[in-house]
């Protein structure tokens, strides 16, 4: 009953502090805009502190004692509450451990099928029977690039570079992003990412090889913000050209490029961008395409010069990235910073929130995904830390630690993957710019000798420090850290106060942010202050630890500086670190370290080599490290040497070397399509700049009529589409009169020029469209999609320059049976997206074809879509899965051999409401390192799985085929009854909805 009194002591504590519990909407989070409760501290220390059998004895004694003051019962309703309380949060922490509990199970029994699907061919392959190599985990294994395996290698990797030029695309969207005078922590969107993608930039720009670097980032033209951040275009002077020795161009160097997106003259958080990230993308094809297109012009001899990875920074950047990597077929890079389930986890731990309530907040759920999605996208994701791979990725479906180490042994081995991949997980450091920084060779007593003779003053900070010391010229150690739990400050002074040969022998300071007034600053935060300052009067510390209330930014370098003079030693005795920049910069001024041995810093004492780690909850080996590290000046000055010889490696030209050398691993892609040069394309700006600043002129708005205008090449539209489909029919009669008669090379060559021919004209007609329907009918009858396209058609008009697409997941062989029945020709429309992507046809004037269908197949296309196809792999997978399911509720799932094509599996579903839901199939999907998405069409009847590429519909096939600029609109119109239509509408300027539609079939009809 001893942990009763304790809660008895704490709930009259709550009463003696006022009403604060019995706020309508309290949260009891201690954190409350910046104010300390102490009510929520006690509820805290109650929920937190005691379990909840004792709670509720607390509130029976309450509700026995109860009498007719106010206070009792005031202190009985309290009691209840509190322990509802507790009830809640341990309900939520064992939901959470059942769904965890759930999730390794699925994760193991994946990895099982996943291991016997490949284990057929293993034999096979360890006989060395499959030559060559693979990008990432494919099937091909042809022409491999060797595996990284020393620094050495990595340098030649990133030495075969500087002979090229290459263009770098870097992508994060959130946040005031400027590249001099950053206003870091201005809020909590502009923070250390901010700094670290524009320094990367900054660095990529000047390594040799590099020879332009784009951060693409919102454009913010809100007035309570600073007008640089309106500013379409800002370049970023590299800090030092030592390591630039590229030849300058006209657009080489690094730049910001700010694309406008979202809400106009609002600056807006981060979880509010999400539904504006199509609107992004189609500008950034656009900036990408133009200046692929400039960058051709100066250095690439005529041809475009495309990026050669697109990096993305966050979730939010990854989603883009991952669409404009599958738009232009190049390769996706993916950093994420902070993850989404592991921000999830931590706050459900706490058990404050629900999962709902944490996702109205936060938007995590959608958070996520986009990060699943990178996942499915990214050749390689770079982390700070090898913990950041195995604690947080690890959450996630798309990557498996155990099986991505699988598939790279068969990698090397030579042995297929059946289509399975999981991205390289890749630890590179954060870089730091070492150059402007001269460690102190002096100690005090040296120093001291010298400014008599040359009084020099020194940094104002010092003199704040040294004046809590008795002796301020004892060796100073220094802890750089806000007061934060997780930061362990308490146990450092502990350990400092209860050692008294290190008391004796050093001092302590503690540099613990800006504060006013302990009243006014969090409540966490207060609390592991007002923790401190009880310590030091308790160890009797006053004159030995220094817990200054300010300083600038500017002025934490003089304060390493001081350190260093004293021969001091920095500590971070974090619970957790996840990389440990401070430990980098405490190097570089060459103070030796004592650190966490949970994170970052054991990969960083790896590389340095200058200190000791240390179990941040055993208080005793904290104090006997800082001890041995201060005492022993032989020690002390070999750390001190390991940092500063090291530290070079934390560089950002190190960084950068290590990072284009991963780049070099890559298998080079670009897009599949060829470029016509026929003139009949939309005209272009001549510069990216003013593309970017007269973006806002580009005409959104939907057009419904236009006054009869015409394209701007030398004849009408239609009568050029009659000159492509005469070409296409002389090639198709040509190469079918070839055939037996041509052999070896000469008909090989033909028929590539053939192709080439064909590929170059296909869709020039969709390029001289000014606007663009989309019409997505899966509807419940096909019967009505006839009469559905009409009245689409009637509404638009037939102008030259409206154009039409029809999207479905049927097959072609289908949708030409309707178009026949309802008597419209293929040539009205521009192309046609059948089985929900899969396949991508353009209209012919006859049939003279393989298929005997007036379409052309875009081959093209399907080789764009290929890339981590799962193939025969990813059958098995769902015929499995269909398997499982038929054994639960019959046979309500069935393979639908006659509609899958090479690219699209199709299952007719008999019984939709008994299919489980499509996050499950999908989760089951990526648990097994398969990429493609899954899709329910014809209002559940049938389920079509496509590659992953092909899932964004709108951006995959428009800005496939759009390669000039973009279309002013793209309208998507229709009734839709399968999954994508959120997809397809998200970024649509104008929508005709099905009561539109309906209305003007009734007056068609």
């Amino acid at each position: 009953m001893a942990g009763n009194d304790w809660i008895s002591s704490y709930l009259e504590a709550i009463l003696d502090v006022g009403p604060g519990i019995d706020e309508a909407k309290s949260s009891f989070l201690l954190r409350e805009r910046g104010h300390f409760s102490p009510t929520r501290y006690f509820v805290e220390e109650v929920i937190t502190g005691y379990d909840e059998s004792d709670l509720h004895r607390s509130w029976i004694r309450a509700a026995a004692t109860r009498g007719p003051k106010e206070r009792n019962t005031r202190l009985e309703n309290m009691c209840w509450r509190i322990w509802n309380l507790a009830r809640k949060k341990k309900q939520l922490e064992g939901e959470e451990a059942q769904r965890n509990a759930k999730r390794r199970l699925e994760c193991e029994r994946g990895r099982k099928e996943a291991t016997a699907d490949m284990s057929e061919d293993l034999s096979e392959g360890e006989k060395g029977e499959f030559p060559g190599d693979v990008s990432s985990h494919g099937d091909s294994v042809q022409g491999r690039m060797h595996r990284i395996v020393s620094v050495n290698l990595m340098e030649n990797l990133a030495n075969q570079l500087k002979e090229r030029k290459l263009y770098i695309v870097l992508i994060s969207l959130h946040g005031l992003i400027r590249g001099e005078n950053m206003e870091l922590g201005r809020d909590s969107d502009t923070g250390g990412q901010v700094k670290y993608v524009v320094e990367l930039a900054r660095a990529l720009g000047t390594m040799p090889g590099v020879y332009r670097v784009d951060l693409l980032t919102r454009q913010v033209s809100d007035p309570d913000v600073d007008w640089s951040y309106a500013e379409p275009t800002e370049m970023l002077s590299p800090r030092t050209t030592e390591n630039s020795i590229q030849e300058l161009g006209e657009s080489s160097g690094a730049y910001i490029i700010r694309i406008p997106f979202g809400p106009k003259d609002k600056y807006i958080p981060k979880e509010l961008l999400w539904p504006h990230i199509p609107e992004f993308v189609d500008y950034a094809l656009s900036h990408i395409r133009q200046m692929s297109k400039v960058l051709g012009e100066q250095i690439g001899g005529g041809q475009p010069v495309w990026p050669v990875a697109i990096h993305g920074h966050y979730a939010d950047a990854g989603d883009s990235a991952a669409l404009l990597s599958g738009a232009l077929n190049v390769p996706m890079i993916f950093t994420g910073h902070s993850l989404g389930r592991d921000k999830l986890e931590q706050i459900l731990k706490q058990g404050r929130q629900s999962r709902e309530e944490i996702n109205t907040t936060y938007k995590i759920m959608r958070r996520i995904e986009a990060e699943e999605l990178s996942l499915d996208a990214s050749e390689i994701v770079i982390t700070s830390t090898r913990q950041e791979i195995e604690e947080q990725w690890r959450l996630y479906d798309g990557f498996d630690p155990v099986l991505e180490r699988k598939l790279r042994a068969r990698i090397r081995r030579g042995v297929k993957c059946h289509g399975r991949f999981m991205p390289r997980m890749v630890v590179i450091p954060p870089g730091m710019e070492f150059h402007h920084i001269v460690p102190h060779d002096e100690d005090m007593d040296g120093d001291m000798e010298r400014n008599e003779e040359n009084p020099t003053p020194d940094p104002p900070i010092w003199s704040e420090v040294m004046r809590f010391f008795t002796n301020p010229r004892k060796p100073m150690i220094l802890a750089l850290a806000r007061p934060d739990p997780k930061k362990n400050i308490t146990t450092l002074v502990k350990a400092f106060g209860e050692c008294r040969p290190l008391r004796e022998l050093a001092n302590l300071t503690l540099i613990m942010g800006n504060r006013e007034n302990i009243d006014e600053m969090s409540g966490t935060n207060a609390t592991v202050l007002l923790s401190i300052l009880k310590l030091i009067d308790k160890y009797d510390l006053y004159g030995q630890v220094a817990y200054p209330k300010h300083h600038k930014q500017y002025e934490v370098p003089d304060i390493y500086g001081l350190a260093a003079k004293t021969k001091g030693v920095f500590i971070n005795p974090a619970f957790i670190e996840p990389f440990g920049l401070t430990l980098i910069e405490a190097a570089a001024y060459g103070l030796p370290v004592v650190a966490t041995k949970n994170g970052g810093p054991v990969d960083i004492h790896k590389v340095l080599d200058n200190g000791v780690l240390v179990d941040p909850h055993d208080q005793q080996s904290i104090a006997d490290a800082l001890l041995k590290l201060v005492s022993d000046k032989q020690l002390w000055a070999r750390c001190r040497q390991n940092g500063l010889k090291n530290i070079h490696q934390f560089s950002w030209p190190e960084h950068c070397k290590t990072y284009l050398s991963r780049i070099a691993m890559c298998k080079p892609r670009q897009p599949q399509w060829q470029r016509s040069d026929l003139g009949f394309e939309n005209p272009e700006p001549n510069s990216p700049g003013d593309s970017l600043r007269d973006i806002h002129d580009l005409s959104l708005n939907l057009k419904l009529s236009l006054d009869g205008e015409k394209s701007e090449g030398t004849g009408t539209l239609d009568s050029y589409l009659d000159s492509i489909d005469r070409k296409s029919n002389m090639e198709n009669a040509y190469l079918k009169s070839s055939k037996g008669t041509i052999g070896g090379a000469e008909k090989a060559s033909l028929v590539e020029k053939a192709e080439q021919i064909v590929s170059g004209n296909k869709c020039l007609a969709m390029r001289m469209r000014k606007y663009i329907y989309v019409i997505a009918v899966d509807c419940d009858s096909t019967s009505d999609i006839p009469r559905i396209m009409k009245a689409v058609m009637d509404v638009a008009g037939k102008e030259s320059l409206v154009g039409f697409i029809l999207s479905t997941s049927l097959s072609i062989s289908e949708v030409h049976s309707l178009l026949i029945s309802g008597s419209i020709s293929p040539l009205d429309f521009d192309a046609f997206i059948c089985n929900s992507g899969g396949e991508l046809y353009y209209p012919l004037t006859s049939s003279e074809d393989n298929t005997g269908l007036p379409f052309m197949v875009d081959t093209d296309y399907q080789s764009h879509i290929e890339y981590r196809w799962g193939g025969e792999g990813l059958r098995k997978t769902l015929v499995r899965w269909a398997t499982s399911v038929n054994d639960k509720n019959g046979e309500i799932v069935s393979e639908d051999e006659s509609r899958s094509t090479v690219h699209c599996y199709a299952f007719n579903v008999k019984e939709p409401e008994l299919v489980p839901p499509i996050k499950e199939l999908q989760k089951l999907i990526r648990i097994q390192a398969l990429r493609c998405n899954v899709i329910y069409c014809q209002n559940g009847s049938t389920l079509n799985d496509i590659s992953s590429i092909t899932f964004q519909i709108n951006h995959q096939v428009l800005a496939y085929n759009t390669t000039s600029s973009p279309l002013g609109t793209c309208t998507f119109v229709g009734a839709w009854s399968y999954q994508t239509r959120s997809s397809l509408l998200e970024n649509a300027e104008t929508r005709i909805t099905k009561p539109c539609l309906e209305e003007s079939i009734k007056q068609s009809c």
